[in-house]
């Protein structure tokens, strides 16, 4: 697979910084975010052979019933509805990792004040844990960027979510589908319960740490997460 992009600078990329009035992406390749410096315009062309993309349904879920599931973190309890009617395979997809205790352990390794926090692929050592295959882009489901929704955090590749995810702390309409790539960022969830614990991950101080910017100082960890039947 080759791909071409030329993107805007801070994004919520799963490890590549995109950019719009000074904010990064939420994002997540392993080498790029290394990268950390702004790319220019927003243009993303895309040339697929094999992608080795995956439907994520080792774990069935309800396309219709919310799914539930309650985080633990060190700065208190998130509570999380996922909508598997809108967004199936990305619901599947998180529900596997939940389950086999992914995020267990890891850290918000990306914190931007007014604009995102971003988890799910880092230990507090700045170690990416390893992933499963990439999914899908379901960003054109209708569901919109606003505060409070969860979101799938990704390369400029469209469909190289696997396990990042970064929660809105604003409305960042910019990041809807089609955005600025012709695809836009997959929001897939919401929290229900805990946004007070949003907002103390949000007020952390943060830092660069092993190649990465805007890392929280002191590590905010998720201690669990579990699926709530």
């Amino acid at each position: 697979m080759a791909v071409l992009y030329v993107t805007p600078c801070h994004l919520p990329d799963a490890d590549i910084p995109l950019c719009k009035s000074g904010l990064s992406m939420p994002h997540s390749s392993p080498n790029s975010m290394k990268l950390n410096f702004p790319l220019l315009a927003a243009l993303a062309v895309t040339f697929v052979g094999s992608t080795g993309l995956t439907p994520a349904q080792e774990t069935p879920v309800s396309e219709t019933k919310p799914v539930k599931v309650v985080m633990e973190t060190s700065k208190g309890t998130i509570e999380i509805e996922l909508d598997a009617a809108k967004a199936p395979s990305t619901v599947a997809n998180f529900v596997k990792y939940v389950k086999k205790g992914h995020y267990d352990g890891l850290i918000f390794h990306r914190v931007i004040p007014d604009f995102m926090i971003q988890g799910g692929g880092f230990t507090a050592d700045m170690q990416q844990k390893k992933t499963d295959a990439p999914i899908q882009n379901e960003a054109a489901n209708g569901l919109k960027n606003v505060k409070g929704s969860l979101a799938m955090a990704r390369t400029p590749d469209p469909h190289s979510a696997s396990s990042q995810f970064f929660i809105n702390l604003k409305d960042n309409s910019f990041l809807d589908y089609p955005g600025q790539d012709g695809w836009g960022y997959c929001v897939f969830g919401k929290v229900t319960k805990g946004l007070e614990v949003i907002d103390q991950i949000a007020a952390v101080q943060t830092t660069s740490k092993g190649g990465h910017r805007d890392v929280p100082a002191e590590a905010v960890t998720i201690k669990s997460a579990k699926v709530s039947e």
